[in-house]
C-alpha cells in the first residue's frame, strides 16, 4: 500500500525509530532507487529493508506469559463436547495472548474454535494496545445485526417480500440495483485500501445482498410491543474481504519487520503510522457500507409495504472497536456483541443477538458484568463437516423434524438456492438456554425483548450444486467412463 514518497510517519510505522539521523534517513529513502522504483517492486522492497534496517527497534518479542483471559465459556457437566470445546477455545486463546500487542482476551459463552491455535475464536475479543489485527475481525468485517420494527402487518407478506427483493450466495448483483451515498462512494474512492476496481466493484455490486453460510433475514413479532419485525444477518460481503486481504498483507509486512516469531495470523498494523490510520478510515467506511447494505433491503420492504417502521437497530459483531476515552486500545471481537454503546459508532444502547432459526431474537442491555461485551449468538460445539457426519445416519425429512418439527405453530423456513443446509439446524449449535444462562449468570447482558419466530430465510446449501462441483463430478465421470 505504502509508496513513495515516504512521510516520517510512514517510515516509523514500518518501524525506524526516530533518532538524530531521522531527518536524514527520509531524504536518503526517497533520493535512492527504492523512490524512483526503478528496479521494480519485489528489490525496491528488498532496498528499502536494507536502509531501514540500521534504524529499526529490536524485533519484538512474543510475550513470555499470556497477557489476562477472562472467560465466561462452562461445560454441562457430562458434556464431552462442550468440555472438549472450552479447553480447545482457553488453548488457542492463551497462545494468541502471547502476541506482544495484546493487552487481554475475552471467551464469551458461545465461544468456539475457528482455525488453528492461537487464532481468534468465534466469540473471541482480543484487546490490543496501538495495534490493528486484521486476522482478528476475519474476513467478514462488520458481520452484524440489523432491526426494523414495521408495525401490524401480515408477517407472511413480509417474508415474501424479504424473499423477492434479497439476493443470497456467493457474488452479486449482476446489474447493482442500489448504490451506496454519495458520501460514502467518495470516502471509498479517498481510501488506498478501498479504492481499487475490484474493491469497488464490490462495493456497488453487493449492495443489498445476504451471502450465504450462517447469514439470514428473520420475520417474527416482539413480544414487548406485538409488532411484525424483520431482522436481517450478514456482514460486508466482497468490499470488506477485499480490505480483509489487503490488511492481512500490509500487517504481514509489517510482522516480518518487527515480530518474525509473532504467529502470521496474529500480524498487525501500527495504529500510530498513516497505514493504521487508513486502514482504521477503510474499516470505518465498510462499517457504514455495512448499514446501508441492511437499509437498503429493509427500506425498500417498508416502501412496498407502505410503511415507515416505528423502530431500527444496528449491531456489529465482527469488528474492531474503540472507546475514545482510550483511542489507542482497539478491541478485536470476532463473533462477539458489544454490549457497551461506548464502543459503537452509533451509540445505541440496546442490542440485536440471535440464536438460531427456532428460537426468538433477543434485543438486550448491557449486565453489570463489566466486560463490555456479550455473545452473537449460539456458538457450534462441532465443525460443520463433523456435525453432518455424526448425523448421517438420519435423513434431511428426519433432521429437519427433529429440529424444527415441534415449533409452536409451525416455521416458514426457506432456503434461496432450494437445498436446505442441514448445518444450520438448531442442533448443530450450542443450546440457546445453556448460552442465556451463562449471559445471565455472568451479567453480560440482560434480555429487554424477543422477537418470536414466524419464519426465517437463508441461503441453504449453495455448494451442493455449484458449478464447480458439477464441472468436476463430470471429470470425475468421464475417467471412470474411460477406465471401463
Amino acid at each position: 500500500m505504502l509508496r513513495p514518497p515516504f512521510t516520517p510517519r510512514e517510515l516509523i510505522g514500518l518501524g525506524a525509530v526516530p533518532g538524530p539521523r531521522f531527518k536524514a534517513l527520509v531524504e536518503e529513502v526517497n533520493g535512492s532507487a527504492v523512490a524512483r522504483g526503478a528496479r521494480g517492486p519485489e528489490a525496491a522492497e528488498a532496498a528499502l529493508a536494507a536502509l531501514l534496517a540500521p534504524h529499526l527497534a529490536p524485533a519484538t518479542r512474543p510475550l513470555r506469559e499470556p497477557a489476562p483471559l477472562r472467560s465466561f465459556l462452562t461445560a454441562a457437566a457430562g458434556d464431552e463436547d462442550e468440555r472438549r470445546n472450552a479447553d480447545d477455545v482457553t488453548g488457542t486463546l492463551r497462545a494468541l495472548l502471547r502476541t506482544p500487542t495484546t493487552i487481554q482476551g475475552l471467551a464469551m459463552p458461545d465461544a468456539c474454535p475457528s482455525g488453528p491455535l492461537g487464532t481468534i475464536p468465534v466469540g473471541g475479543v482480543v484487546a490490543a494496545r496501538g495495534a490493528i489485527h486484521p486476522g482478528m475481525h476475519s474476513a467478514d468485517v462488520c458481520c452484524s445485526m440489523m432491526l426494523t420494527e414495521i408495525g401490524d402487518v401480515d408477517p407472511a407478506r413480509v417474508m415474501d417480500l424479504a424473499h423477492e427483493l434479497a439476493l443470497f450466495g456467493p457474488g452479486g448483483w449482476r446489474e447493482p440495483v442500489a448504490r451506496p451515498s454519495a458520501a460514502l462512494e467518495a470516502r471509498l474512492r479517498a481510501n488506498p485500501f478501498l479504492r481499487g476496481p475490484k474493491a469497488l466493484d464490490r462495493a456497488h455490486h453487493h449492495l443489498r445482498t445476504q451471502g450465504d453460510g450462517n447469514h439470514f433475514l428473520f420475520v417474527g413479532r416482539s413480544e414487548a410491543t406485538g409488532a411484525v419485525t424483520l431482522v436481517s444477518h450478514h456482514g460486508s460481503r466482497g468490499l470488506g474481504a477485499e480490505l480483509y486481504r489487503a490488511g492481512l498483507e500490509a500487517a504481514e509486512r509489517h510482522r516480518r519487520r518487527v515480530s518474525p516469531e509473532t504467529l502470521p495470523q496474529n500480524a498487525w498494523i501500527e495504529l500510530a503510522s498513516q497505514e493504521g490510520a487508513d486502514y482504521w478510515d477503510a474499516l470505518e467506511a465498510v462499517h457504514d457500507w455495512t448499514v446501508e447494505n441492511h437499509e437498503a433491503l429493509h427500506d425498500e420492504v417498508l416502501r412496498r409495504l407502505g410503511r415507515d417502521g416505528a423502530g431500527r437497530l444496528f449491531t456489529p459483531h465482527n469488528f474492531v472497536f474503540r472507546d475514545e476515552r482510550e483511542p489507542d486500545v482497539l478491541h478485536h471481537a470476532k463473533g462477539s456483541t458489544p454490549v457497551d454503546p461506548r464502543l459503537l459508532r452509533r451509540r445505541e444502547g440496546r442490542m440485536v443477538i440471535p440464536m438460531n432459526m427456532a428460537e426468538p431474537v433477543l434485543v438486550v442491555e448491557a449486565g453489570a458484568g463489566g466486560a463490555r461485551f456479550a455473545p452473537h449468538g449460539a456458538g457450534r460445539l462441532l465443525s460443520r463437516t463433523a456435525f453432518l457426519e455424526r448425523h448421517a445416519h438420519l435423513s434431511p425429512e428426519e433432521m429437519m423434524a427433529r429440529d424444527i418439527g415441534d415449533a409452536p405453530g409451525g416455521l416458514d423456513l426457506r432456503f434461496w438456492c432450494g437445498r436446505a443446509d442441514l448445518s444450520e439446524l438448531p442442533s448443530a449449535y450450542k443450546s440457546a438456554r445453556r448460552v442465556q444462562e451463562d449471559m445471565a449468570r455472568f451479567d453480560l447482558a440482560r434480555v429487554v425483548d424477543r422477537i418470536v419466530p414466524y419464519g426465517s430465510i437463508m441461503a441453504g446449501d449453495v455448494e451442493a450444486d455449484a458449478p464447480w462441483r458439477k464441472r468436476r463430478d463430470l471429470r470425475a465421470a468421464a475417467r471412470d467412463g474411460s477406465r471401463g
